[in-house]
C-alpha cells in the first residue's frame, strides 16, 4: 500500500520544518519527507499497477500523497495524456510547494500545444492552476519560444493572493533575466500592481543572473 511506503519514508524533524513553509496545509497532513526521496518512489512505482490506480483516486489527505502524485504525472510520455492527468488533479492541488513540484518531462517536447493549454489555465478561477500556468511559461517560453504576448498575459492577471503575487514576480524576475529588454518596461510604467512591483524588484535584485549594473537601475525603481 502507497501510503506504508510513504510513512516509511517518514522524517519528523523534517516534517516540523517544512510544515513552517506551507501555512496553508494542516501540519496533520504532513508526513515528513524529503523531495528526493517522494521522487524516488515515484520512479520505483511509475507504471505499475499500483501506481495507475493511486493517480486515479482523488483526493489524496496527505501532502506527501500529493506530490507523488506529481511526480508520477511528470514521468508520463505521452502528452495528451499527461494534459488530462494534469487538468484532473490540479482543482486539489492546494498549496504552492506541491504545485511547484508538477514539471511534466513531455511538456518541452509539444510546445504549441502546450502554450494554447497555458492559456486555458490561466482562464481558472483556481489558484494554484492560474499559478501553474504562469509557471510553464516561465519554464518553457522564456528562451527561444519567448513572445511579448507572453508578460502581456501575466501582467493582465489580477490578484491580491500571496501565493499568487509571488508567481507573478517570479516570472518576471526571471524575464529579466531572460528577456530584459522586452519586460523592462512593465517595471519602468508601473504595469503591475505594486506589490507584484515591489516583490519582483526584490526577486530580481536576488537574481545571480541579472548584472549589478541593471540591479541598481531596478533599485532605482522601488
Amino acid at each position: 500500500m502507497i501510503i506504508k511506503e510513504l510513512f516509511k519514508l517518514q522524517d519528523n524533524a523534517y516534517k516540523e520544518f517544512h510544515s513552517k513553509l506551507m501555512p496553508t496545509v494542516d501540519k496533520e497532513r504532513v508526513i515528513g519527507i524529503r523531495i528526493p526521496a517522494v521522487r524516488s518512489l515515484a520512479k520505483k512505482l511509475y507504471g505499475t499497477p499500483q501506481a495507475e490506480e493511486f493517480i486515479s483516486t482523488l483526493p489524496h489527505y496527505y501532502y506527501e500523497e500529493n506530490n507523488l502524485h506529481a511526480f508520477l504525472i511528470a514521468q508520463i510520455d505521452d502528452y495528451e495524456l499527461c494534459v488530462e492527468a494534469v487538468n484532473r488533479f490540479l482543482p486539489y492541488v492546494d498549496n504552492w510547494a506541491t504545485c511547484d513540484s508538477l514539471r511534466p518531462k513531455t511538456f518541452k517536447k509539444n510546445k504549441p500545444k502546450l502554450e494554447k493549454q497555458i492559456y486555458e489555465w490561466l482562464k481558472s478561477d483556481d489558484l494554484y492552476t492560474v499559478r501553474f500556468g504562469i509557471e510553464m511559461l516561465m519554464v518553457h517560453f522564456l528562451d527561444d519560444d519567448f513572445k511579448p504576448i507572453h508578460p502581456e498575459t501575466v501582467s493582465s492577471v489580477t490578484t491580491d493572493e500571496y501565493y499568487l503575487e509571488m508567481m507573478i514576480a517570479w516570472y518576471f524576475a526571471t524575464a529579466l533575466a531572460k528577456q530584459y529588454d522586452a519586460v523592462i518596461p512593465y517595471v519602468e510604467q508601473r504595469k503591475l500592481s505594486p506589490s507584484i512591483h515591489a516583490k519582483t524588484i526584490r526577486k530580481a535584485i536576488e537574481s545571480y543572473r541579472i548584472s549589478n549594473d541593471k540591479k541598481e537601475y531596478l533599485k532605482t525603481m522601488k
